[in-house]
């Protein structure tokens, strides 16, 4: 429906948004040496070992000792770093570039890190909870991507975001729209959805997730739905110089 290439919403408080970086270096550095640059063969025994599997967490199903890669435990936070293929991998990622420098600026680095995984932590249990007896490996970090978009909607939902309207027209619209349409589109695929590869729950756990922390995570002199609180400094002679997304 839209597809989001950049925003119009330079940095306060930082100066470079390094945990949004390693996050993207790193799932991409996961996708190539699990997936993308291995057999397919391969990638599905990675993904098997690595996602999050409800059955195997519930202990309805075990895997067979060869695709144990990691405890159990361990694939709350493995199965975020993990993609099915190129597009999806991809569709992440950009939403990640777009969008968490700035809800990284509005928390602080450490914060942030806290506030994603946390985010991946509960969309990946709501959809374990809701599908215990899943043998098929959740992967993906849409859940954890879900709880940054919620997050950025409720910090700057004035902000103005351009990109591809149905993937072709470039147009640029206010970001409580894009999100706003991006949000009820996920939730008309929760009811609407007949089995499917996408896990529509994890999104809306994320989503979830995201709207409930962020006036936890946020830093105190950040307000909520674009009110800010300014404190006090001196004016420079020379003007600042301003980033942009």
């Amino acid at each position: 429906m839209f597809l989001p290439l950049a925003d119009q919403n330079p940095h306060r408080r930082i100066d470079t948004p390094y945990v949004t970086f390693a996050l993207i270096g790193l799932n991409i550095a996961v996708f190539l040496f699990t997936t993308g640059l291995v057999s397919s063969q391969a990638a599905n025994m990675n993904a098997l070992g690595l996602g999050l599997i409800p059955a195997v967490i519930t202990d309805k199903a075990s895997l067979a000792p060869n695709l144990v890669l990691v405890p159990a435990q361990v694939t709350w936070l493995t199965y975020m770093f993990m993609h099915a293929g190129w597009m999806h991998l991809i569709g992440n990622m950009l939403f990640l570039w777009v969008f968490a420098d700035n809800v990284e600026d509005a928390m602080g680095h450490a914060r942030f890190l806290i506030f994603y995984l946390v985010c991946g932590f509960l969309g990946g249990g709501l959809h374990l909870v809701l599908n215990t007896g899943s043998q098929a490996p959740l992967v993906g970090a849409s859940g954890a991507i879900s709880g940054v978009l919620a997050a950025y909607l409720m910090l700057f939902p004035r902000v103005r975001v351009f990109g591809l309207a149905f993937n072709i027209i470039p147009i640029t619209i206010p970001v409580w729209l894009a999100l706003g349409a991006w949000v009820l589109l996920q939730v008309f695929h929760l009811f609407t959805a007949q089995g499917g590869d996408t896990a529509w729950w994890a999104h809306v756990g994320g989503l979830i997730a995201g709207a409930a922390l962020v006036w936890l995570f946020k830093m105190p002199d950040v307000g909520l739905f674009g009110n800010r609180r300014h404190l006090p400094v001196s004016v420079p002679r020379m003007p600042l110089p301003r980033r942009r997304t």
